[in-house]
């Protein structure tokens, strides 16, 4: 458990015990409160500072919490470090949308992010003397492949973007993170991974992927809120088997 003394904090509202060890984090807070209404068992509103809801209930006898994030890396650096150094959670696993830029991932195929490269400052603050790799918790990208191999789920392993900008100015931007190799892109999971690395914790992140970037092809915005289905049970099923 966290520092009881620092919580609430100025971003959530919950009490000491009211997180599960593992947090589902979507960035969207519909899509947390979808997920605690469809899936969990005994589900309780445990934070809703700024609509950023948090529920912790169960899946599977399992207790497990679930809560929005909001979006871009700042807004997820803020509610992980939280969850981490105050509430004492230990496993993060973000589930969101994202871009392809690859034209071998295509909307609807999931995504676990092996590393998540960025053209963010954010590894600026731990003053290293070099490039940082942020890279996924290899207890939780272990068995989230195990997982997914079980439920005979489909996906793809591999390095994504976690970008600051979502409206680029220069438009040769994709095509140069495409030719090194990056499937998707996004806006949280760079943030995420170091904060994790730096409290000892481990962190995640699963995409379902909301359209093509290469082609045009997307999705409306209601199946990205609640048509994730497949990716939210890889990921609770995946905290049955931690």
């Amino acid at each position: 458990m966290g520092d009881n003394n620092n919580i609430p904090t100025p971003h959530i509202a919950a009490k000491a015990g009211d997180f599960a060890e593992t947090v589902l984090l979507p960035g969207d807070p519909l899509r947390a409160k979808f997920i605690a209404e469809n899936f969990l068992e005994n589900a309780k509103l445990v934070t809703g500072v700024r609509n950023i809801l948090g529920f912790t209930g169960e899946w599977k006898g399992r207790r497990v919490s679930v809560m929005g994030t909001g979006m871009g890396m700042p807004s997820i650096g803020i509610y992980s470090y939280e969850l981490m150094n105050f509430y004492g959670c230990e496993n993060l696993i973000r589930i969101g949308s994202a871009g392809a830029v690859n034209e071998n991932v295509h909307v609807m195929d999931i995504v676990i992010a092996q590393g998540a490269s960025t053209d963010s400052n954010w590894a600026h603050q731990y003053g290293l003397a070099g490039t940082f790799a942020p890279l996924a918790s290899w207890k939780l990208l272990s068995e989230t492949v195990k997982t997914a191999e079980k439920l005979a789920i489909p996906f793809k392993v591999g390095n994504v973007l976690s970008s600051d900008v979502f409206y680029g100015d220069d438009p040769n931007a994709t095509a140069n993170w495409k030719k090194m190799g990056i499937l998707c892109v996004e806006m949280e999971s760079a943030a995420l991974y170091m904060n994790a690395a730096r409290c000892g914790k481990n962190a995640l992140a699963l995409f379902t992927i909301s359209d093509e970037l290469y082609s045009g092809n997307s999705l409306p915005s209601e199946d990205r809120e609640k048509g994730f289905k497949q990716m939210m049970e890889l990921a609770l099923d995946t905290v049955v088997a931690l």
